[in-house]
């Protein structure tokens, strides 16, 4: 369907002039309509041509604010004319019966920079209105940010709150450690509890992904944990770290929650200076430093949560009566040198053998807390790559027992 035809007013006094100037101005299909005054014609009237004897000076101004105006005269030295130009009317045809082809070119041409401008003020006001929708969206954007920062804040206080005492002796061995979240809440978590006067247990787990997904496994790990210990009867200590870790396993994959974890379990026999231990494909492995050397505890591992029905390794280690036992997260493995795996690996390797305290290791790393317990350094300022922990045990120098 053809689009209709913009119709065009012509003012002036009735007359031949006036309708030979509208027959001109129709010659090439345009829809015309001759009246006298403004009023006359109807609303959907796209421009008017006006006989610049047609309009009183005052009125020049209010006739261009309503449409779109073309004026035509017969003189360029037409003080009528002159008045129009002087209120920005300054498209204009002298003699328009003579140029009749001009004067339709100048019309289509005011018709289509008209069209224009109404498009780009439809765009402007567009515009207006989705600023404006955009600030009210990043207003609440912000409000649900605040609320959100201060519910990982209130988490992370929590999470907290579940890890072990600083600095904890228990029977001979001594249990520190440092643990820095990427965000507010971690996916590392690690624990360290007496069982009786001859056991004490520890877990060393590395949750994928960070936030509060990975920080929620963290709570499952420590409510079954904390379950499991009150249920063990202190028999079969060498099974009891791979039983951990096959009931999380199954635990992780019934609750559908897609995570899985790395983790160490140890149980520390310290009558006979034995560390029962299990493990689920722990990177970087625990790294055992005595009498002047750093070995890797043995031993493969499947992850936790990934696949049903795994059996995890029943592994045995006698623990010499000074020991150093490190356990990092992989977070630690950003922040050596080294364009391998394994260049970072023995990197690691030397600074726990050269390391004597926690604060040490984490000082080589460029990792030094801040008094609200953010990390500086390195990555002072910045969100850190990972979450970042490294436990200690050393133990059995001091034991009198």
């Amino acid at each position: 369907m053809d689009a209709p035809k913009p119709l065009i007013g012509v003012l002036d006094e009735p007359g031949d002039y006036r309708d030979a100037l509208a027959e001109i101005i129709a010659r090439d299909g345009l829809a015309v309509m001759a009246a006298e005054t403004l009023e006359d014609l109807p609303p959907e009237t796209s421009l008017v041509v006006v006989h610049a004897r047609a309009v009183p000076s005052l009125e020049w101004a209010s006739l261009n604010e309503r449409l779109p105006t073309l004026v035509v005269s017969d003189s360029r030295l037409d003080a009528d004319l002159l008045t129009a130009v002087d209120v920005g009317l300054v498209d204009y045809v002298v003699e328009p019966l003579r140029h009749g082809q001009l004067l339709r070119r100048m019309i289509r041409k005011a018709i289509e920079l008209h069209r224009l401008e109404e498009e780009r003020a439809h765009d402007r006001e567009r515009l207006a209105e989705l600023n404006a929708h955009l600030e009210e969206l990043n207003e609440s954007l912000e409000t649900h940010l605040a609320l959100l920062r201060l519910d990982q804040q209130a988490g992370g206080q929590i999470q907290r709150k579940l890890l072990p005492p600083h600095d904890q002796t228990l029977g001979g061995v001594t249990c520190d450690y440092w643990l820095a979240p990427s965000l507010y809440l971690s996916g590392d978590f690690l624990d360290f509890q007496r069982f009786d006067d001859r056991f004490s247990l520890f877990y060393f787990a590395d949750v994928s992904g960070h936030g509060a997904s990975s920080a929620f496994v963290t709570v499952l790990l420590k409510s079954l944990c904390n379950r499991w210990l009150a249920e063990w009867d202190g028999h079969d200590p060498e099974s009891l770290p791979s039983r951990w870790l096959a009931g999380l396993n199954r635990e992780m994959l019934d609750t559908g929650i897609g995570k899985h974890a790395t983790l160490f379990v140890g149980v520390i026999d310290h009558r006979d200076h034995t560390l029962h231990y299990s493990l689920g494909a722990q990177l970087p492995k625990p790294l055992l430093v005595a009498d002047g050397e750093v070995v890797e505890l043995p031993g493969e591992g499947m992850p936790v949560g990934l696949f049903p029905n795994v059996e995890y390794p029943r592994l045995r280690y006698g623990l010499p009566a000074h020991f150093r036992l490190w356990l990092c997260s992989d977070g630690v493995l950003e922040c050596l040198p080294g364009e391998t795996l394994d260049v970072r690996l023995q990197e690691l390797e030397r600074r726990v053998m050269t390391c004597t305290t926690l604060e040490q290791l984490r000082d080589s790393l460029a990792l030094n807390p801040s008094p609200d317990g953010d990390v500086e350094g390195k990555y002072e300022g910045a969100e850190l790559p990972d979450d970042l922990t490294i436990m200690l045990l050393s133990g059995f120098a001091d034991d009198h027992q």
